[in-house]
């Protein structure tokens, strides 16, 4: 809770203002005023009113950071016709309420291992970074519906941005995973930042074999200082699914539309993050998601093959992997020197996005031979979000598959990518990369595409069902059944 506006207040300390620069910092030294103000800027018509917060030195000298009454950051340019007037003070301080974690029997194990996101967290005013809450305590405060899910346990194994995630820190999560399973979990949560989560996912589910219990990967969108957070909703499914749902295979969960109303499960190989800012940013490509659930924790599945819960004494790792990988993104003029490169580079392995069926230009074939000739396995999936690759419609797809390229079927960019290094380390021979790299292991590749499959709008929107069904009162389909 936040304290009431206090006026009047000797806090010239309390009052520095972290983070601002240039003139703005000397104007707001010179008014008074500072972090934890309560102010009223005023610009033209323009009126905001709200808390001044610390901000990064890095963003630019002439916006003030202010957190207005319905609990988003606003940042407001500041110029010589701007009036900033102080209404008061109010230091802000987060503090998660006590509470007493108590193990109970009758529930399932689950461990978040977290690795560097922000899914369940708080805000530090001070600072105005977002803190991770990964005591017990701290995770059942901010979300105290957990209580009656699971035992939780969190443990963080490392804080990394998730564009700084390497091969080797998949390694390091699918050992930690391992270790969870061995020790008891009935289920293992991989709290991960958005951006690279499919790679891991696609990674860990290479890596495991016979799995016989759930691994979840969740993120958060939106932070938790933000009255929009999903990370409430996103940790609470993906512990219902990792403590209870009979599922075996590493699945994301995040949101299926933009209200709080569902999740949709989707297999790890088959993700992509397709919004950079949406809370249901993550769909199913080529394919429909593994299933739902819903907000009272009701899981519907919609695919027939979902791996279900086994003998956890069946799995075990294999971790061997080989990250001399490049992925190289084909577009109009691109020269065969990049190819050259990665071959020169020692590079072990390429995964090429080509244009529609898998294209790449004549101009690239000498750099193509090269790579067969030295027996450098180069894999090609396709630009398009959707389809296949197929390198026998056209000419130029036949002359490449002269040159030994390997058709990647529907398989995604990053599930490619993990796949690649996965199975060059468990070996280099050219045609048995070709023979792993063309089979399907973990619904990486599908048969074909279901008339499901190509589908944007795998969640739908609060009020969208009835307004389609008032245009069609008859609807021939609906998004799922």
């Amino acid at each position: 809770m936040t304290e009431p506006i206090q006026k009047n207040k000797d806090i010239s300390i309390e009052k520095e203002p972290t983070g601002y620069r240039g003139k703005l910092r000397e104007r707001l030294l010179r008014e008074g005023v500072g972090v934890w103000s309560v102010v009223k800027v005023s610009r033209g018509n323009a009126v905001y009113e709200g808390v001044i917060l610390p901000r990064s030195e890095h963003t630019s000298e002439d916006y003030l950071v202010i957190k207005v009454d319905t609990g988003y950051n606003v940042g407001v340019k500041i110029t010589d016709d701007c009036t900033i007037e102080e209404l008061g003070f109010r230091k802000g301080e987060y503090k998660l309420p006590e509470v007493k974690v108590k193990y109970k029997p009758d529930l399932p194990n689950v461990t978040l291992l977290g690795t560097g996101g922000t899914v369940a967290s708080r805000l530090d005013y001070r600072t105005g970074a977002v803190l991770p809450a990964f005591t017990p305590e701290e995770l059942f405060s901010a979300v105290p519906e957990l209580m009656d899910i699971c035992n939780l346990t969190p443990r963080k194994i490392y804080g990394i941005l998730s564009e700084n995630f390497k091969p080797e820190y998949w390694v390091k999560t699918a050992r930690e995973i391992m270790k969870e399973f061995e020790s008891g979990a009935d289920g293992v949560i991989i709290g991960h930042g958005t951006d690279t989560m499919a790679f891991t996912a696609s990674a860990l589910s290479f890596m495991f074999q016979d799995l016989a219990r759930p691994i979840v990967c969740v993120g958060s969108q939106r932070s938790s200082d933000r009255p929009s957070s999903d990370g409430p909703l996103n940790i609470i499914d993906a512990s219902t699914i990792a403590g209870h749902a009979d599922l075996a295979e590493v699945v994301v969960s995040m949101h299926g539309n933009t209200s709080d109303s569902y999740n949709l499960i989707h297999r790890g190989t088959r993700v992509r993050k397709m919004h950079s800012s949406r809370r249901d940013a993550f769909r199913t490509l080529s394919d429909v998601p593994l299933g739902y659930i819903d907000a009272n924790q009701n899981i519907t599945w919609l695919k027939q093959d979902v791996k279900r819960r086994g003998n956890i004494e069946d799995t075990w790792l294999n971790d061997k992997i080989d990250e001399r990988v490049a992925m190289l993104y084909f577009y109009p003029g691109m020269d065969e020197d990049l190819i050259h490169s990665v071959i020169d580079k020692k590079y072990h392995g390429m995964v090429i996005i080509g244009t529609g069926l898998g294209h790449v230009s004549s101009y690239l074939f000498n750099a193509l031979e090269r790579a067969q000739e030295e027996e450098i396995p180069v894999v090609i999936v396709v630009e398009p979000l959707f389809g296949f690759t197929n390198l026998r419609v056209y000419e130029t797809g036949r002359d490449m598959l002269a040159r030994g390229v390997i058709e990647g079927a529907n398989m995604l960019p990053s599930a490619a990518y993990s796949k690649m290094i996965w199975t060059l380390g468990q070996t280099r021979n050219y045609e048995e990369v070709r023979k792993i790299m063309t089979t399907n292991l973990r619904g990486e590749i599908t048969k074909r595409e279901p008339n499901k499959g190509y589908m944007f709008m795998q969640g739908v929107e609060p009020g969208l069902q009835e307004m389609m069904k008032k245009l069609d009162p008859n609807p021939r389909f609906d998004a799922y059944r």
